[in-house]
């Protein structure tokens, strides 16, 4: 059996299991994009009560920023299909928006309206490469087509259980997707990679993956909803940033 296959075993049944998990598109006719973004957030134990709900007001502003929406609206189909999963433990992995055509302001707010009201769902540790396994298999199962397909990771830990990181990023990236990250420095200290090491290191080592994948520090939280407005223009538009930011593969 592939690995391919081995994934969807282990990953499928999750999405149809849980209850937020809908795959449905709101648009009754399904198709092409220019991107389809899957958010995924830390909402392991180490983020507390305040952090949650500043994260989720973070994500939900960036998306309907107007630099964000502007450049959606320049893209060849003018429109992309975004979702947000929120992970912590490996058996906790948890879709919190369905997947949501995004053309212009009014989508982008709704969806951020989403965000906002979703309540949290993920419970324990750090299992980052059953996030991108989970969103990799999200992402199979929609019925959008997009250009391009980008895993967002945010997180202010390391990895920790699941299946083997380089296991779920290699079949990603072997799949055609980009995965890129936000290390949370201003919630980890710098310094909760193996070892000790620092979380940005091992984002852009062991986590993000693809074609000009790139992982950017967040060093303050005045900082990370800017972050994110950044990153998804980025993602959107189809480039990327400095040398020193990015580690294609």
């Amino acid at each position: 059996m592939s690995l391919a296959r081995v994934l969807g075993r282990l990953v499928v049944p999750l999405i149809l299991m849980l209850p937020c998990a809908a795959v449905q598109s709101q648009d009754d006719e399904a198709g092409e994009v220019d991107v389809e973004v899957c958010l995924a957030v830390d909402g392991s134990g180490s983020i507390d009560e305040d952090e949650f709900r500043f994260q989720r007001e973070a994500y939900a502003a960036a998306i309907a920023d107007p630099r964000v929406v502007n450049v959606i609206g320049s893209g060849y189909r003018r429109k992309i299909v975004i979702a947000m999963m929120e992970w912590g433990d490996a058996e906790s992995m948890n879709p919190i928006t369905p997947w949501t055509v995004i053309e212009d302001a009014d989508d982008a707010s709704a969806f951020g309206g989403l965000v906002r009201a979703a309540p949290r769902l993920a419970w324990g540790w750090n299992s980052i490469s059953n996030a991108i396994a989970f969103c990799h298999a999200w992402m199979d199962s929609n019925e959008f087509r997009g250009e391009r397909r980008v895993i967002d990771v945010s997180g202010d830990a390391g990895q920790n259980g699941g299946m083997p990181l380089e296991l779920a990023r290699s079949l990603a990236v072997q799949d055609g997707i980009i995965i890129n990250a936000l290390a949370l420095n201003y919630r980890s200290g710098g310094l909760t990679g193996p070892f000790g090491t620092p979380l940005i290191d091992h984002y852009r080592r062991d986590v993000i993956g693809g074609y000009y994948a790139f992982a950017l520090p967040v060093d303050s939280s005045e900082g990370f909803k800017e972050a994110l407005v950044r990153k998804l223009i980025l993602e959107i538009a189809g480039r990327y940033p400095a040398t020193a930011e990015y580690q294609g593969q």
